[in-house]
């Protein structure tokens, strides 16, 4: 079984996005144990700013040399930010997962936040998807 790590300042869902609250703004990347999951990523594709987004729906997408996946948006509100790093140097979501954030979402609903997993409950949703 691997062995991840964890961020116990940030919540996860179960789709494997981290998000970090920053005022009236959350931070969206995707966790060590997806990227692990993922492998080599070689792609990331970024909403537009000002794209509004809806809990649940996808609002990215990474790409590996395995698989292309969506990533989904964690709470709802309009995309404020995207790392145009990723870009040119999307493995830096393999060195760097909670590091390398995607996008940056100006929150509607400040309650969504609190429906995701702390990191102690992702750590056990993990370890019973292995």
């Amino acid at each position: 079984m691997a062995t991840y790590i964890y961020e116990p300042s940030l919540k996860y869902a179960d789709t494997h996005e981290w998000a970090r609250q920053e005022d009236s703004q959350v931070v969206v990347g995707i966790s060590d144990a997806a990227q692990d999951m993922m492998s080599d990523i070689v792609f990331v594709e970024l909403p537009e700013i000002g794209t509004t987004v809806s809990a649940g729906e996808a609002v990215a997408v990474v790409e590996s040399v395995k698989a292309a996946e969506d990533i989904i948006a964690p709470v709802s509100g309009s995309v404020s930010a995207v790392n145009e790093e990723l870009n040119d140097t999307p493995e830096l979501v393999n060195s760097d997962p909670y590091g390398a954030w995607f996008l940056k979402i100006e929150v509607e609903d400040g309650e969504e936040l609190e429906k995701l997993m702390d990191a102690d409950a992702y750590s056990a949703f993990v370890d019973s998807q292995q």
